[in-house]
């Protein structure tokens, strides 16, 4: 007999009312691949983002099952998977899609054994933005010594930004939020200055950075370019606000003897096996209490559309989790 697992799906494109609770069938282990029994389900922004519809061109239609990642306990493996993956407890990317459900599909080398003292909960906060964050510094070869400015500190990326920069050497780290309370957060995971979205700041703010790591693009993006400094390097990693202006690169152009520079990064470019070696070290360092999770709230499976009508009203600083 079939059995039948819940999950939630995008209807319709646009509004969170867009998204369904409905009933699928179990998901089937094929070759490399396992099946999560979810215990919980992080919300991220591309998430928002695939929902609006913003990304449509790319092949995504209604019925589609969002949520990317996933942290739950192996129920199934394909015949040709190590049968040691059952009944362990591990975080799993699924895609762009499939993990608002309450069992998951996911390719095993998708998938990293967890920590016994770590939660689910803290893993899908952890397990994609954390090593987008280590990555993104990274690519902007980002050294001891240097400034950075995070650009969007209230999501998951942005905090873990600010909290690896922190550890990793920085001289000053400034935030762009939405409150003092936000930044006085921000303050007690590394940050040393707090911008308004604009990029405003204090009298003793600096004005220019070293490193510029951007998770909001949109039309505001060309400013903040302004605020690298010679030689300075811009990495966007997200684009939340939207795609930034066609002519956004002129800002570049203008100021040409800065020697200034912009970059995408998505972590689809790093090699599985870095990736895994640098999550596995987060995932290690978070149980010891040396890298924070910071779940904005815990809500229930059929809560989805609230917790995506909490992000596009700015609510969120952290990361929403859904469980079962």
């Amino acid at each position: 007999m079939e059995t039948i697992v819940r999950a939630v799906a995008i209807q319709a494109f646009g509004d969170p009312g867009g998204m369904a609770t409905i009933e699928v069938a179990e998901p089937q282990a094929g070759p490399g691949q396992v099946v999560i029994e979810t215990e919980a389900i992080g919300v991220g922004g591309v998430d928002a983002v695939i929902r609006r519809g913003t990304l449509g061109g790319y092949g995504f239609t209604t019925g589609l099952i969002p949520g990317s990642e996933v942290a739950g306990r192996v129920t199934a493996v394909g015949t040709d998977v190590d049968q040691s993956w059952l009944g362990r407890r591990v975080w799993a990317f699924t895609g762009t899609g499939g993990g608002y459900a309450e069992q998951a599909l996911a390719r095993v080398g998708d998938v990293v054994a967890l920590p016994h003292d770590l939660s689910s909960i803290d893993a899908v906060t952890l397990g994609s933005a954390a090593p987008v964050a280590h990555f993104a510094l990274t690519h902007a070869h980002f050294a001891p010594g240097e400034s950075v400015l995070v650009r969007g500190a209230s999501g998951s990326i942005g905090i873990a930004t600010v909290e690896i920069a922190a550890r990793g050497g920085a001289e000053a780290i400034a935030v762009t939020t939405s409150s003092p309370q936000r930044g006085n957060l921000l303050r007690g995971l590394g940050a040393t200055h707090v911008l308004d979205r604009s990029g405003a700041g204090g009298p003793a703010t600096p004005q220019t950075y070293d490193v510029v790591i951007d998770i909001v693009g949109g039309p505001g993006l060309p400013s903040f370019i302004d605020r690298l400094a010679p030689n300075g390097r811009m990495v966007v990693v997200g684009v939340v606000a939207g795609m930034p202006p066609t002519d956004f690169g002129m800002r570049l152009i203008a100021g040409f003897q800065q020697s200034r520079s912009l970059a995408t990064f998505s972590l689809d470019t790093v090699p599985v096996a870095a990736r895994d070696t640098v999550r596995v070290e987060q995932f290690a360092a978070a149980a010891r209490g040396e890298l924070h999770a910071v779940v904005h709230a815990v809500l229930p499976l059929n809560q989805a559309a609230e917790a995506h009508r909490k992000m596009d009203a700015g609510e969120v600083f952290g990361r929403i989790v859904l469980t079962p």
